[in-house]
């Protein structure tokens, strides 16, 4: 971690006091030094907020105040924040000579490596041009390999000079299976280099987050073991479990509702039921609110209302619930629950109990200032769900990062859902860029391009080389460039690369499915009802042509005069809703079904719970809770049998869609 006087040769060990800032070359000095990032001061602070979002809570330098009193300097914090901003605009101002820097200290440092050995890169050739000419650029699969030969146990050094100590698995969902990313001690340094920098920045747009607590739920996973016996587990789970997390002295910025024995629990049910508890109990300090993704902050919720009633009871009586059976979870929930509170409880109990959900989280903790949770790329359809609940709270998207390297920081928080932009930090690792081939070009070899001269409105897949032993590595994020933050380009996050939907020669990425869900759902807004979770299926197996199929978890909504009334979306307006979705799709698509070369659209409502049941199986197949995205897109057949064996209701898309191209005429199949 980031920690005070760690070991680092003399060139890359600055200190200097938060009062006393040095020359502009030796602040570079301490952005350039990969394996650590030390700061001499006192009352080092420490952050949460999330993009892959995690809290921050490295080891802290000398203290002047008391642990004991949970004392904080305003003074220290102001310092904190002073040095943690102007460490952004340094870095960043700097870009290009960072970079440089970067690649030069990996490859000098994993000189000895058997994969750059075998790629004829000889020691001491550290510049760039000959690390593009010498290094392929690889895919997962490349390097799966050299991978799985440290995963048998082979302690040679293969990718890099350091042992690796774990591997971090990735989210499951990502290209349809879990790949295990190597990593190295020092990479805890790093990420937590990026985390502490995200209260910094958004102090200058919340004041006084300092002043009470955050409500995240976070959960980990238990870890696996390869042959070889190094553990394999998710970065969160790895981070939660590390000292940094477990051990951290008091910071008002990582102060949570959740103690950490209900995040380190195993059992998911008991971890949520308790951090939910915590949370209740705690409700009025709570100043904002939280988790990785939107849809595990909408799990929560759903939590909440399936179970609010034995909550309640355990407010009232002042005792811990029967079914939560970890000693460690049950005396640290004690702690704060601490005695009987029948008015909370009747609080609690009225405010659920109410037939509308609707701003549910700022009538149950009122102080809330913003909701912390990724609503970028596919997770930008839980964005109405989300207002829902909040009444309209800012939805904030604060770092972008990966299990295979952490990324960047959005420098403008509160901004729309829609204009998130992430600035690079160019001391994660040496960042190139792939431009993304358009449909109207011809298939050709493109360059690569540097992180300083990618350009505005221009959209390239993202290539890292990391210290850990990923070299001109593809991590398959597709990004558009919005901007520029000095030298360091500040990109929007599209999609995965990859993630489609085809029956004939169409194409359908995850942002145009998302693009034509989104459009189709305008039709429930009269209704009252929104759309909850999705995915989709190319059946190719049940009719002839193949067609696409949605399926659809709805959120019904009430009448008017009667909470308890639900109102019914009518057949009509769901048939409307594959219509919309066909004609949002592209004309690939449209010629297709017009020729018959694809059926039409279905959409599947599916019973409430589904997706969440979906969620749990794939939790039991090894994905983690914290990182799990519902799949846009799937193929594994028992999942597939488990949507459909909860599909309630069927509709096809009443005629074909729209179709013109130059030359033709245009296909509207009027009645």
């Amino acid at each position: 971690m980031w920690t005070p006087h760690s070991s680092l040769p003399p060139l890359y060990k600055p200190h200097f006091s938060p009062l006393s800032f040095p020359a502009p070359p030796h602040f570079l000095s301490l952005a350039l030094s990969l394996s650590t990032y030390t700061y001499t001061y006192t009352n080092t602070h420490r952050t949460y907020v999330t993009h892959a979002t995690m809290p921050e809570a490295p080891k802290q330098t000398q203290n002047n105040h008391s642990s004991n009193n949970n004392h904080y300097s305003d003074v220290a914090l102001a310092d904190n924040k002073k040095t943690k901003l102007d460490f952004i605009e340094e870095v960043t101002r700097n870009a290009g000579e960072v970079q440089k820097r970067v690649l030069a200290e990996i490859l000098s440092r994993n000189a000895g490596a058997e994969y750059l050995k075998r790629h004829n890169l000889r020691g001491g050739q550290t510049d760039g041009d000959t690390f593009k000419k010498t290094i392929p650029v690889v895919a997962y699969e490349d390097v799966l390999p050299y991978i799985n030969r440290i995963a048998a146990g082979d302690s040679s050094p293969i990718l890099c000079s350091d042992p690796i100590s774990e591997f971090l698995t990735s989210s499951g969902t990502s290209g349809g299976e879990r790949k295990m990313m190597p990593t190295i001690e020092e990479e805890l340094s790093r990420r937590s280099l990026l985390y502490s920098l995200l209260m910094p920045v958004m102090s200058q747009f919340v004041h006084g987050l300092d002043k009470g607590k955050g409500m995240y739920f976070l959960f980990v996973k238990s870890e696996t073991k390869t042959p070889g016996g190094l553990l394999a587990r998710p970065v969160l789970t790895s981070y939660y479990k590390s000292s940094h997390f477990k051990e951290r002295p008091y910071d008002p910025y990582t102060n949570y509702t959740s103690p950490n024995e209900t995040i380190l629990c195993p059992d998911s049910y008991q971890s949520m039921y308790s951090q939910m508890l915590c949370g209740l109990c705690e409700h009025a300090q709570v100043l904002r609110v939280g988790a990785v993704f939107a849809s595990g902050f909408i799990r929560a919720i759903r939590f909440l209302e399936k179970h609010w009633t034995l909550l309640c009871q355990d407010i009232r009586t002042g005792s811990v619930n029967q079914l939560i059976t970890d000693p460690s979870v049950r005396d640290a929930v004690a702690r704060i629950l601490k005695k009987p509170d029948p008015e909370l409880a009747d609080f609690v109990a009225t405010e659920c109990g109410k037939g509308s959900w609707q701003g549910i989280i700022t009538r149950l903790w009122p102080n809330t200032k913003y909701v912390d949770v990724i609503v970028t790329g596919t997770m930008s359809q839980y964005i109405p769900i989300l207002d829902y609940y909040s009444n309209g709270l800012p939805l904030v998207c604060t770092m972008y990062a990966s299990s295979e390297c952490y990324f960047g920081v959005n420098l403008n928080p509160l901004c729309k859902p829609s204009e998130v932009s992430y600035t690079i930090i160019p001391n994660m690792a040496y960042f190139e860029f792939l431009p993304v081939q358009k449909a109207d070009e011809k298939e050709e070899e493109k360059e690569l391009v540097d992180l300083v001269d990618v350009k505005i409105g221009h959209e390239y897949e993202l290539v890292v080389t990391t210290y850990a032993g990923l070299y001109r590595y593809r991590v398959g994020d597709i990004l558009r460039v919005a901007g520029f933050k000095n030298k360091a380009p500040q990109f929007n996050f599209v999609c995965r690369k990859n993630v489609v939907l085809s029956i004939d020669t169409d194409k359908t990425d995850e942002v145009e499915l998302q693009n034509a869900v989104k459009n189709a759902t305008n039709h429930l807004v009269p209704f009252g009802a929104c759309l909850a979770e999705y995915t989709s299926y190319a059946d190719t197996i049940t009719t002839i042509p193949g067609h696409y199929v949605l399926y659809w978890e709805l959120i019904l909504g009430s009448n008017k005069n009667n909470n308890n009334n639900i109102k019914i979306v009518p057949p009509s307006v769901i048939e409307d809703c594959c219509l919309t979705v066909e004609e949002s799709l592209d004309t690939v698509y449209r010629q297709n079904r017009v020729f018959e070369a694809i059926g039409p659209l279905e959409i599947k409502i599916v019973e409430t719970g589904t997706f969440d049941k979906l969620m749990d199986y794939a939790i039991s197949l090894g994905a983690s809770i914290n990182q799990y995205k519902t799949p846009r897109c799937v193929t594994f057949a028992p999942i597939v049998e488990l949507l459909n064996s909860k599909v309630v209701s069927s509709f096809f898309s009443p005629k074909c869609p729209k179709w013109t191209t130059p030359g033709l005429k245009q296909w509207s199949n009027i009645n």
